[in-house]
């Protein structure tokens, strides 16, 4: 992909999370444990990061 964008990967299932974290991984395109997405890197995308860190793998 381009050099702006990010690789994000769902490591942890949403069984469990609050609301706004649950938003935040589906609003970032992901839906399986494991599925991986390329978005880029914008300071909204970086905020839903953010919020539900401890379930993703971010890749530069």
């Amino acid at each position: 992909m381009s050099s702006n964008s990010i690789e994000i990967r769902l490591v942890k299932s949403l069984i469990g999370s609050k609301s706004f974290q649950k938003g935040s991984v589906k609003g970032l395109g992901l839906s399986k444990l494991g599925q991986v997405v390329f978005v880029q890197d914008t300071p909204e995308n970086r905020g839903m990061i953010e919020k539900a860190k401890h379930l993703l793998e971010v890749k530069e």
